[in-house]
């Protein structure tokens, strides 16, 4: 039997424990938001997605060289269910991780773990900065400029739109959605108008 699933304060003092980084803690809220309403679109577990997502880069900033591999081992250490460390260390898939994404919760971390972060950029580009107005489109706008967002791996992307079999334009626009839930407290609420 899996051990039970820790309550979202206890992963949030956890991610706190070790992440200082503000812009660390707000990518592990939207994508949270971004996993949470996926899980009400598939009607899945939504607490179970939500504390993958929240959990997902645990080590990273303490432990970028282990990116993965010490989310592991911290978890496994404090008793969390391999459901959740299954579906965090796949998220590394290809890049710091030998453990491909199977279950559709792990598929939906892989696939919108990057795209939170191009959305942000793209959403702060914006006269608003806000991800109240941004829509698809204007990702895709951005998409084929390496330079912009210069450090998200669209590829990863791509192939965790093909993963879930859906389209890159619905994963995105899912994806706005998501983080639109958690706009404030990601920094993103700018101005929109009115």
């Amino acid at each position: 039997m899996e051990a039970p699933l820790p309550s979202r304060e206890d992963a949030l003092a956890l991610l706190r424990e070790y992440n200082q980084s503000e812009g660390l803690i707000k990518h592990a809220r939207a994508v949270e938001a971004v996993m949470r309403h996926f899980a009400r679109l598939r009607g899945a577990d939504e607490e179970l997605w939500g504390l993958v997502g929240l959990i997902h880069d645990l080590d990273y900033e303490r432990f970028p060289e282990a990116h993965c591999r010490k989310t592991e081992e911290i978890l496994r250490g404090r008793g969390w269910p391999e459901t959740v460390i299954r579906a965090a260390v796949s998220h590394g898939w290809g890049i710091c991780s030998e453990v491909k994404p199977e279950s559709e919760l792990e598929k939906t971390l892989y696939a919108v773990d990057e795209l939170t972060g191009l959305v942000t950029t793209a959403a702060l580009v914006r006269p608003s900065r806000s991800v109240l107005d941004l829509e698809a489109s204007s990702v895709r706008k951005k998409w084929k400029d390496k330079r912009f967002a210069a450090g998200v791996n669209r590829q990863v992307i791509e192939n965790g739109a093909a993963m879930l079999g859906v389209d890159l334009t619905w994963l995105i626009t899912e994806t706005i959605r998501g983080m639109r839930t958690v706009a404030e407290e990601i920094g993103l609420r700018g101005t929109p108008p009115a």
